[in-house]
């Protein structure tokens, strides 16, 4: 999963999912697998990060790509992507249903969706509502 917004344009975002195809010194090659720009092609670079904060009297900096391994990604990370197969743990209810709507709209088909519910016997998930918040 791409971590950076590189080329948006490209769709190189923040939160793309990419197939790694070589590791490279200086460069990844990889192909895109979400969004409208599914089977391009693409290099990711490596960056350089600097400290936002210069507390410090001395510069720091590290370069490295901005990609990270990923099996899952949060619901958030989730919005305007379409995804093949989604598995949605439910053991911890969702913070609202627009999330747990976003969650079930990320896939491609309805049959590919898994819910983990808390037990066997229940078949439905609870609905958090801070009270003191809507005042």
């Amino acid at each position: 999963m791409l971590l950076r917004n590189i080329q948006p344009r490209d769709g190189l975002c923040n939160g793309t999912c990419l197939k790694v195809i070589q590791f490279g010194t200086r460069v990844i090659e990889a192909r895109i697998l979400t969004g409208s720009h599914v089977n391009d092609r693409v290099f990711i670079p490596r960056i350089t990060l600097e400290p936002s904060d210069s507390e410090t009297p001395f510069k720091m900096s590290h370069r490295q790509f901005p990609v990270r391994l990923a099996f899952l990604m949060t619901i958030n990370k989730s919005q305007g992507q379409s995804v093949k197969f989604v598995g949605i743990d439910l053991q911890n209810p969702v913070f609202s249903h627009g999330q747990l709507y976003v969650a079930i709209s990320r896939c491609i088909s309805m049959r590919r969706i898994t819910v983990l519910l808390p037990s066997e016997d229940e078949e439905k998930t609870s609905n958090v509502v801070y009270p003191e918040v809507l005042l």
